[in-house]
């Protein structure tokens, strides 16, 4: 007999994250510097990122790799599953990112964030989501690309955060590690797609 609120591989079932997702989209952010990504200085207290990959040249390059990042793909592309299932990504979308740990079928974390900002500009285009309670961190993190001067594309993850459960705290280095890992698979993931044809 199968665990009650589980399907049979494993994952929560619907009605665990219909409710988990109720619950996110009623939440405020758990962080006070909601939309600090757009800054060039991210906030102090928390460990920061950026990380950046040059896609190629030249404004369809900058579209497709930006289409990309708005449906989700820079996360679907890295393995997460999304709840609702992802559409176009627009400010204030709640979501539910599932995230497989290595080697185990079960259990999935289930992350809420929401979208907290987005830009679709001639030379820029991406997103930014910002964590949700439930989370296994507090902060922000982006997902831009952009077109520089001289006609090069370029994405960028930037990311501020800490650890706000307790396993979080007691991974320490090794958070850090996961989190430089899922980094480097979401460049090669929006890399891969600014070069499909």
């Amino acid at each position: 007999m199968k665990p009650r609120g589980h399907d049979p591989a494993g994952h929560p079932a619907i009605e665990e994250i219909v409710r988990r997702h109720r619950a996110a989209c009623a939440a405020a952010p758990s962080y006070p510097e909601v939309g600090a990504t757009r800054a060039a200085a991210l906030p102090p207290g928390y460990s920061w990122l950026r990380r950046r990959i040059h896609l190629g040249r030249g404004p369809a390059v900058l579209d497709r790799a930006g289409e990309y990042v708005l449906r989700w793909g820079t996360q679907l592309g890295t393995g997460f599953a999304i709840h609702p299932p992802p559409a176009r990504i627009t400010p204030g979308d709640t979501v539910l990112l599932r995230v497989g740990l290595p080697h185990l079928r079960r259990p999935r974390l289930v992350v809420p964030c929401r979208v907290i900002w987005t830009v679709e500009q001639p030379d820029r285009i991406g997103f930014a989501y910002g964590t949700l309670p439930g989370h296994p961190e507090c902060g922000e993190e982006s997902f831009v690309v952009s077109l520089d001067a001289a006609g090069d594309v370029w994405f960028e993850v930037t990311a501020f955060s800490r650890p706000a459960a307790w396993y979080a705290r007691l991974g320490g280095p090794l958070t850090a590690v996961l989190q430089h890992l899922a980094t480097e698979r979401y460049l090669r993931s929006v890399a891969r797609a600014a070069a499909a044809d």
